[in-house]
């Protein structure tokens, strides 16, 4: 797990992103940030999780707000994701699950009697100097969307 606490400075770091670029935490300096990591692109829920996000791209833009997501996927994989679904962000590729476990979500998951490790879908909000204000973990994807945009909107611009 992680030690990240509500308000603490989140250490940068550094990705490659779906369009085939470094992106790093700190690029997004002087914006709120929502950063949403996801088990595996083209899957149902992720699909459903990520068409959500970018249906209310337009809300969040009117709060200073960026959207991101982050998967252990290789960004070949993700750029199909993105051109497939209309996406209007980045997904950045965290192959090595380095920052999956900095936030604590690369945990062990069971599924159908088998356990094995990868990400459990959870959301964080980044503020514009970089510290952690939000986050929601085990999400269940109805619905989540609307309850990070509520946040977002109680922060204001």
């Amino acid at each position: 797990m992680t030690d990240l606490q509500l308000g603490q400075r989140i250490p940068d770091f550094t990705l490659p992103a779906s369009n085939g670029k470094q992106v790093s935490l700190s690029d997004y300096r002087g914006k709120k940030l929502v950063i949403y990591f996801y088990p595996k692109s083209s899957t149902p829920a992720c699909t459903q999780e990520s068409c959500d996000f970018r249906d209310f791209r337009g809300e969040f833009a009117k709060y200073n707000t960026e959207v991101i997501g982050i998967s252990g996927d290789e960004t070949k994989a993700q750029l199909k994701f993105i051109t497939k679904n209309e996406l209007p962000f980045l997904l950045l590729a965290d192959t090595e699950h380095d920052v999956s476990r900095l936030f604590g979500v690369w945990q062990w998951k069971k599924l159908y009697g088998h356990e094995f490790e990868g990400i459990v879908r959870s959301t964080f909000l980044i503020d514009e100097e970089g510290r952690l204000a939000g986050e929601w973990r085990k999400v269940r994807v109805k619905g989540h969307v609307d309850a990070v945009l509520e946040t977002v909107k109680q922060m204001g611009s």
